[in-house]
């Protein structure tokens, strides 16, 4: 089953919007799948297209600075973040 390139931008914009009304909180994907209801590894592929974009930071470390084995957490660019207050 294909999704449309359509249908990938309007998730694309749930995610950056569900990043922007909940910022600066950091999310794992897991955390972000169940939120806008996709499948979790589909999540996973969306953000690291946007990383590749640069709309959202990865963050593979935890808050005392000990990598994560398995796991990220996301976060919008500063960039973007100011991009969405402004508008």
């Amino acid at each position: 089953m294909k999704i449309s390139e359509k249908k990938i931008e309007k998730i694309y914009e749930q995610i950056l919007s569900f990043l922007y009304s909940s910022s600066p909180k950091l999310f794992f994907t897991v955390q972000i799948a169940r939120e806008i209801a996709r499948d979790e590894e589909f999540v996973k592929r969306l953000l690291l297209d946007l990383k590749d974009k640069k709309f959202v930071l990865e963050i593979k470390k935890n808050p005392q600075g000990i990598p994560y084995l398995k796991r990220s957490r996301w976060k919008l660019s500063d960039k973007v973040y100011e991009f969405y207050k402004n508008n």
